[in-house]
């Protein structure tokens, strides 16, 4: 038979010999020490921990000490949720490990005592802020029920700072950011003194910290650019917000952010995150203990098992049932392999707990799990049930209890309000609601119960809020251009010489040339000129305006006008040039805006209803009726904030408006509607402004009278036609801008 251990570690003791003892002189140094320590762990104690739930789900939580209250190390993990108190110098007079207070979003509350201090351990359903303070031998905290705001510290200095309100006048002095030497980003912010508060998410590929109650100069709302550093931080982008700065890391998946805060600064560090190595379930275990050479002829299984404690350091419980004997011959192999391979030859498995393995056969121990699965379920049922009641401060009641007892295909005999039961209660749980008060009342196991109230806990969360404004425009923009001309040749006969006369119209040049023809023949003693009878000799017979005009063609309605008039000696020439020209622009802007809840359809108008009455029935016995339709302004959303912090909106725009009021054959007028509308669902970036949609409108017209063929003379055809250009324009534009609001920037 041949043993040999390689690597051989962990041995401290041999049988048979026996350590020195220690000398007196040592022994007494101990002695002393043990006494200092025992005197310093007397100078506080904790005698006694309560708590008391306050409105709103918040737990105030006592902590009595013998003495005066020294400064405690307070910190906060978020997983699992948990608040840690410790306090140096401290021993724990309490009889009691654990106090479930199961209230609010405090679970319970422990209290150990180790290495000379005591640690208070305040376990939380989920993550919530604090506030504490010392009333003479007391220390009190507050658990908030939530995370609404940022943490209230009084009385302690040494509380975890990031929970901590900002110091009157604090601003951020510097930002800067380093490479680290295993290829992280650290992100470094300097404050002007100590007390800032923050607070770090992470959003998508984004790490977002908003810093509350600080001032941000404007030398450092800036972009920055850290490509070239070669870590996974790519933009750094800080700005005012509300009262404080908001800061946005743009980083490359997949990474993993760590924040902490010493001092006067804040410092977050983003670093390549590892990547997890795949087990195929089908591969072979890995074995990493000192490798053993045994070479055995028939020897006990329990002596080999021995022999493998021995060389592991670990303790093995071996059962009764374990017998018969083993032949192997193992070289340089694992211990941990050495001994799967004595159990699998053997037919045999074990079961650890931290370094003690106990070894049975397969059956024995499979029958003992089932044994004890077919005892907890026993004892469940035996399990006295509590009754607990269970407030509700954002959701509704009702809608928590029909989720908790919705059906899931097992049905279970719950008291009233219950129902079939699911996942969520057992089967003697039942679960009802009180309207009034909006809170549960739930029967069932403390084990049911405690998972109850960690569900409610993550549901009842206030409902985040969008504030959506939309903007609608409408522009129009018309041109119009108009040319048109008289003219005419008549004959007439004046014995002088010609007159010519000018004026804006031919009426006006018509009216001067027979004054001045009046005043030459009065001048001369010869009377008026149209009392010839003939019109020969001694006056001018001239013919009415409306009957000297071969063409009229004006604009319909002129801007302005030029007449010109020619009498000669036996002709009349008219002639009247008039145009017209007209430009509009116009815009009309509405502007709705609405907040309203997460996924909660919000619907606002502003408008008019136009009545009208409409008739019905024959002639005689016709019924008059009033109807109305709607000319508004009308936005109606429905948003739903991403995982991302954007905005999903299903949309409804209109902005309507009445064209023209349509003569009623029965009386009265029907109105008629412009419609301008758009319904849609878009995805929209937080704070961005995206244009819905629009409609662009163009019209061009060219009317054009004139007499044919003359009215094509090039130059005089001008004088032969009437012609009128139109150009219009409309466009209408639909612009809309959500923005998620922050409560706990407002």
């Amino acid at each position: 038979m041949t043993i040999t251990v390689a690597n051989f570690q962990g041995r401290t003791s041999t049988p048979g010999i026996r350590k020195p003892a220690r000398s007196g002189f040592a022994w007494l140094i101990a002695l002393f020490g043990a006494l200092f320590a025992a005197n310093a762990l007397a100078e506080s104690v904790l005698q006694d921990i309560t708590y008391t739930p306050l409105s709103g789900g918040k737990v105030q939580i006592i902590m009595k000490f013998a003495g005066p209250v020294g400064e405690p190390q307070i910190f906060t993990t978020e997983n699992p949720a948990r608040i840690a108190i410790d306090m140096a110098n401290t021993r724990n007079g309490m009889s009691q490990r654990r106090i479930e207070v199961n209230s609010g979003a405090t679970s319970a509350v422990s209290a150990v005592e180790a290495a000379g201090r005591t640690r208070v351990v305040v376990d939380l359903f989920h993550s919530s802020t604090y506030a504490t303070k010392v009333e003479g031998n007391n220390l009190v905290l507050t658990v908030n029920n939530g995370m609404s705001g940022s943490a209230t510290v009084t009385a302690v200095a040494t509380t975890d700072p990031t929970k901590a309100l900002a110091a009157p006048g604090l601003e951020v002095s510097n930002i800067d950011f380093r490479r680290g030497k295993n290829g992280e980003g650290r992100i470094v912010v300097t404050f002007s003194g100590e007390g800032a508060g923050a607070d770090l998410q992470r959003v998508g590929d984004k790490v977002s910290l908003d810093m509350y109650n600080v001032r941000l100069p404007a030398q450092l709302a800036q972009r920055l650019d850290v490509l070239d550093f070669a870590t996974p931080v790519q933009f750094i982008e800080t700005h005012a917000k509300g009262n404080g700065a908001h800061m946005e890391i743009s980083a490359k998946a997949p990474y993993e952010q760590l924040a902490y805060q010493a001092g006067n600064q804040y410092i977050v560090e983003i670093s390549p995150k590892k990547e997890e190595v795949k087990k195929d379930p089908n591969a072979p275990p890995e074995y990493s203990g000192n490798r053993v050479t045994f070479n055995f002829q028939d020897i006990p299984t329990r002596s080999v098992l021995q022999l493998i404690a021995d060389v592991s350091d670990l303790n093995i419980v071996v059962a009764d049932t374990v017998s018969g004997n083993v032949t192997l011959r193992l070289i340089n192999v694992p211990w941990d392999q050495a001994l799967d391979i004595v159990l699998q030859a053997k037919g045999l498995d074990k079961r650890r707990n931290g370094n003690v393995i106990w070894v049975a056969p397969q059956k024995e121990i499979a029958d003992r799990e089932q044994s004890l699965a077919d005892a907890r379920q026993k004892l469940q049922q035996l399990t006295e049930t509590v009754t607990v009641y269970i407030p509700v401060s954002y959701g509704s009641a009702k809608d928590i209890v029909s989720l908790l007892t919705k059906q899931s295909g097992a049905a279970g005999a719950g008291a009233a309000g219950a129902g079939p039961h699911s996942g969520f209660l057992s089967a003697r749980g039942s679960v009802t609601f009180d309207e009034r008060t909006n809170t549960l009342l739930v029967i069932d196991t403390p084990e049911k119960v405690a998972e109850i109230r960690e569900l409610v806990a993550k549901l009842d969360k206030p409902v985040q809020q969008v504030l959506i404004e939309s903007r609608v425009v409408i522009a129009n923009d018309n041109f119009a251009r108009e040319l048109g001309a008289k003219f005419g040749v008549s004959g007439g006969y004046q014995q002088n010489n010609n007159v010519i006369s000018t004026a804006g119209t031919l009426a006006g040049t018509d009216t001067m040339a027979n004054a001045a023809l009046i005043n030459r023949f009065a001048g001369n003693g010869s009377g008026l000129p149209n009392t010839a009878p003939g019109g020969l000799g001694g006056g001018l017979l001239v013919p009415a305006l409306a009957n000297r005009l071969n063409v009229s063609l004006p604009a319909s309605s002129p801007a302005g006008s030029f007449g010109l008039a020619i009498l000669g000696a036996d002709y009349l020439l008219d002639l009247e040039l008039s145009a017209a020209q007209t430009e509009g622009r116009s815009e009309l802007i509405s502007s709705p805006r609405v907040i309203t809840a997460n996924q909660k359809e919000a619907d606002i108008k502003q408008g008019t209803e136009v009545g009208y009455v409409t008739f019905q029935g024959g002639a005689g016995a016709a019924t008059a009726t009033v109807q109305f339709k709607e000319a508004v302004l009308e936005l109606k959303v429905t948003p739903t904030i991403t995982a991302d912090n954007r905005v999903f909106l299903n949309l409804d725009v209109k902005k309507d408006a009445v064209a023209a009021l349509i003569p009623n054959p029965g009386g009265g007028f029907v109105p008629q509607i412009d419609k301008r509308e758009i319904t849609t669902a878009v995805l929209v970036d937080n704070g961005q402004t995206v244009v819905l949609g629009g409609v662009y409108e163009f019209d061009k017209a060219t009317d054009v009278k004139k007499v044919p063929f003359l009215g094509d003379v090039p130059g005089l055809g001008a004088l032969f036609r009437n012609k009128k250009n139109n150009s219009t324009k409309a466009e209408l534009l639909i612009f809309v801008t959500p923005r998620i609001l922050n409560e706990s920037l407002k």
